[in-house]
């Protein structure tokens, strides 16, 4: 069975729990991120950015409602790793994950 969708909120809510950074600090800094993507995608340019992997646009159509990409993308095995992992930390409440945060967060005053 396959994984939900991850939507842009929830993406958000997850960079503010992993970087320690507040939310309505996280929020345009993730939605700059998701702009320029699309915007690469839309140009034809391939995306290498560890650790989400390497993506490659194979074929493109434009259609009534958008332009369906066909894309491959290669994640490194530590990548594909973590993915398998989110069960895992989903399942157990309190635990921190081991892999690399966005940033840590700011000790306790």
């Amino acid at each position: 069975m396959p994984a939900p969708e991850l939507a842009k909120k929830e993406l958000i809510e997850r960079a503010v729990e992993r970087s320690g950074v507040k939310k309505k600090d996280a929020k345009p800094v993730v939605e700059a991120v998701l702009a320029l993507l699309g915007e690469a995608v839309a140009e034809g340019r391939e995306l290498n950015l560890k650790p989400f992997g390497k993506l490659r646009i194979n074929r493109s159509q434009e259609r009534s409602n958008g332009t369906v990409f066909v894309c491959k993308l290669r994640q490194p095995p530590a990548a594909a790793g973590a993915a398998n992992n989110a069960a895992g930390e989903n399942a157990g409440e309190g635990q921190k994950s081991s892999k690399d945060p966005l940033a840590e967060p700011a000790p306790d005053s």
